[in-house]
């Protein structure tokens, strides 16, 4: 008795160790880019975003999830924010993204999920929406969803996710600090060689550009050569596309949600979510043929929001000129690039449908960054 004892506590032991070598970049010295990241370092730093997730984990097959981002704590659909998609690969199963780039805005919270579930998804936020009583007479609804394919760790043909799971995402959506890793919609992703996940970052402009924030939220599922602040990690460890060493999956799909409080419409917001995608190439992926890569794009604003209480045949609104956006184009490829890496360095091991997808084995990366320089 007294061995096993001993050896459930040296487990235990364990099990709390390797969840503490668990951390963001910056926690090990690793610092993207030139700007500086907001309070939170996390999409929520844009004010009135909220985030939730419903993490979904079954017997030895189920692991999946959905991910909710909420642009206000308000109406979405009477108070929409302006909006952009921009398709970097095609290859995805995206819901509402056409009426987003007809009109110009979004009119729900934005769900992420698994790619067999979307419809789920949809049909949870319509629901949701609907049911809001400022929308009683609504009959028309635009649910706004992206996915990946989570179907190497889970039973994904099982569709296990139900509209209540999009309603207990949504109820726990909140603001401030954002779960990375595998939790949400990133429960059984995997990302350029090791396991993926949900993972965020944001950038503050220095006051002469208005202080502006952008703020970034990823769900990570796709395949290239990792490269971290320039260090080419995945050839240094032998897990890359093209290894001989490692079976390797170039597929997959990245979510990207952009979000910002300038004062931006349709138009700059898609080109700021073209500049959102260069910071998968940052990171080595190269939007494989099978890989459905995404931006939504947002802003917040409150002046440049369509309000439905308020709406009248002309609209005059304040927004940045074109000169202006050139600070938030680098905030958005930097916040991509390190909400990414937070997505592997915060995602853990995860036994699943198929087999078992590790995690990204932090002090070995350390030593190669060492090693090229990167951190002292």
């Amino acid at each position: 008795m007294k061995k096993i004892f001993l050896l459930l506590l040296l487990t235990l032991f364990t099990i709390h160790a390797s969840a503490q070598e668990r951390g963001r970049v910056r926690d090990f010295g690793i610092t993207p880019g030139i700007l500086t990241p907001g309070k939170l370092n996390a999409i929520t730093d844009v004010a009135g975003i909220q985030v939730g997730h419903k993490t979904i984990i079954e017997s030895d097959s189920i692991r999946t999830g959905v991910t909710m981002i909420l642009p206000h704590s308000g109406n979405v659909y009477q108070s929409r924010v302006p909006a952009a998609v921009f398709v970097g690969n095609g290859f995805g199963k995206a819901v509402g993204f056409t009426q987003i780039q007809e009109l110009g805005e979004i009119e729900t919270p934005i769900g992420l999920t698994n790619t067999l579930s979307i419809h789920t998804v949809a049909n949870g936020i319509s629901d949701y929406m609907l049911g809001l009583e400022e929308n009683q007479n609504v009959r028309s609804i635009n649910p706004v969803v992206g996915e990946t394919n989570d179907g190497y760790l889970n039973d994904i043909r099982g569709r296990h996710i139900t509209v209540n799971d999009v309603f207990d995402a949504i109820n726990a959506a909140e603001s401030g600090e954002v779960q990375e890793g595998s939790v949400g919609a990133g429960t059984g992703t995997s990302a350029l060689g090791f396991k993926g996940g949900i993972g965020t970052s944001s950038r503050k402009l220095p006051k002469r550009f208005n202080s502006y924030t952008v703020g970034v939220l990823v769900q990570s599922n796709f395949g290239g050569i990792l490269t971290i602040d320039g260090a080419p990690v995945g050839e240094e460890l032998k897990n890359h596309y093209l290894s001989s060493i490692i079976p390797y999956d170039v597929d997959g799909s990245c979510m990207i949600i952009v979000a910002t409080d300038a004062p931006i419409t349709s138009r700059n917001l898609e080109r700021l979510a073209k500049r959102a995608f260069l910071g998968i190439a940052r990171v080595g992926g190269f939007a494989s043929n099978g890989s459905g890569d995404y931006v939504i794009a947002f802003s917040t604003n409150e002046e440049v929001r369509n309000n439905l209480n308020a709406r009248t045949p002309v609209h005059t609104i304040s927004e940045l000129d074109n000169n202006a956006m050139t600070p938030l184009f680098l905030a958005a490829v930097e916040a991509t690039e390190e909400a990414i890496l937070n997505s592997l360095f915060m995602a853990t091991t995860t036994e699943g449908h198929h087999g078992t997808q590790r995690a990204l084995p932090i002090e070995q990366v350390l030593e190669i960054l060492r090693k090229y320089k990167t951190i002292d």
